[in-house]
């Protein structure tokens, strides 16, 4: 199947062998459509749906144009939290696997000093969180006048206010002719506009997730009143095969939600921003060996966390159309079934019909009777 993407036919051996023994068929429409942009330095604005492979999109191409010989960082790649950057960097290592390319993950909360130490062995390749590739720029650790290109991975989370003027200053640090790459499962149209100021005649692509792949995740709600929520999880979590990331607001609600649950004897994780990297990875590996049935999380920690076969996602508490699209796409990741539950009060529900027409999602309503779920 992969003889009909230019790109793969023409890429360097290690490439194309890593793709195979990765077990892929062919390229995602993401992958296939901005591989021969980036191999021609344009600048490329690019929304996919969560689970579409948009990490490997620019991964590739990128590891392709790599010089070895080249002693300085090539390629910078930003990602929004400490997860996200690890993700992408397991990515790196993983497809760089046969070559002499060199990758370096920089975070902020880790020690610096270490990771000054890992820069003077000469990677081409930067995964970072912005914080910290500012801190070390400003201290003349990182040198940017060899990177030819700068990814921003979930741009939409990185081209906040908070974000902005470090972002602004990386790009700037860098030679005029580098080249742009924005990718994000949702991009507003003043982020798009942004994004256009920094670049350079961006190739702007916009994909909706196939009508095969949307089919494949059931999107379902549970009407009830705002205090039995935790009722109706702890119900939940006793279905057969249950595994959920169910999310919640805020972390005051994570603690309501959690303490709550524990009570009534609810085996669960929590994952929260305030958690160190140490114990988020401990959580999370429970979590994929199955060892409980809920991982409670908030938005923000939940950034970047890709687990495998994920069979359901529950919105305790309603989220916005962006909080919608990202929070489902934990699951039917890679065109595997899911099911996406919220559990809403009657005033929810209108909002969240609402939202599924705005999303053109088909949304059906479920009930929880003796141990099982119908739909009605």
């Amino acid at each position: 199947m992969t003889e009909n993407w230019a790109f793969l036919k023409e890429a360097k051996p290690f490439i194309q062998e890593n793709f195979q023994a990765a077990g892929f068929e062919k390229p995602t429409a993401i992958q296939e459509k901005t591989a021969e942009w980036i191999t021609e330095k344009r600048d490329v604005i690019a929304e996919s749906p969560t689970g579409t492979g948009k990490t490997l999109a620019y991964v590739l191409p990128l590891l392709n144009k790599i010089d070895v010989n080249i002693k300085h960082p090539q390629v910078l790649i930003l990602a929004p939290s400490r997860e996200l950057v690890m993700q992408i960097f397991d990515v790196v290592q993983e497809f760089k696997q046969g070559s002499d390319i060199k990758a370096v993950s920089l975070i902020g909360g880790a020690n610096i000093k270490k990771q000054q130490e890992k820069l003077k062995k000469h990677p081409n390749i930067v995964v970072a969180t912005p914080g910290r590739v500012q801190e070390l720029i400003k201290i003349k650790k990182l040198k940017m006048h060899e990177v030819k290109t700068i990814v921003l991975d979930e741009a939409d989370q990185l081209l906040v206010p908070e974000h902005m003027k470090t972002i602004q200053g990386i790009i700037k640090s860098t030679l005029k002719e580098r080249q742009i790459l924005c990718f994000s499962a949702t991009l507003k149209e003043e982020t798009v506009q942004l994004i256009k100021e920094m670049t350079s005649e961006p190739e702007v692509l916009k994909i909706a997730r196939s009508e095969e792949e949307a089919q494949k995740v059931g999107h379902y709600y549970l009407l009830c009143d705002q205090r039995d929520k935790v009722k109706l999880l702890q119900k939940l979590s006793r279905l057969e095969d249950m595994q959920a990331l169910v999310f919640v607001r805020d972390i005051t609600n994570l603690s309501i939600y959690a303490e709550k649950l524990a009570y009534h004897h609810v085996d669960l994780g929590v994952l929260h921003s305030e958690a160190k990297k140490a114990e988020r990875a401990v959580i999370l590996k429970s979590f994929e060996q199955r060892e409980f049935p809920l991982l409670l999380a908030t938005d923000i920690a939940a950034r970047g966390i890709d687990i495998d076969d994920l069979p359901y996602v529950i919105h305790a508490d309603m989220p916005n159309e962006e909080g919608y699209i990202h929070r489902s796409g934990r699951t039917g990741r890679a065109g595997k079934e899911g099911a996406v539950i919220s559990l809403v009060t009657p005033q929810e529900q209108s909002m969240l019909k609402k939202m599924a027409k705005k999303l053109n999602l088909s949304l059906d309503e479920i009930v929880y009777k003796q141990g099982r779920i119908f739909s009605i």
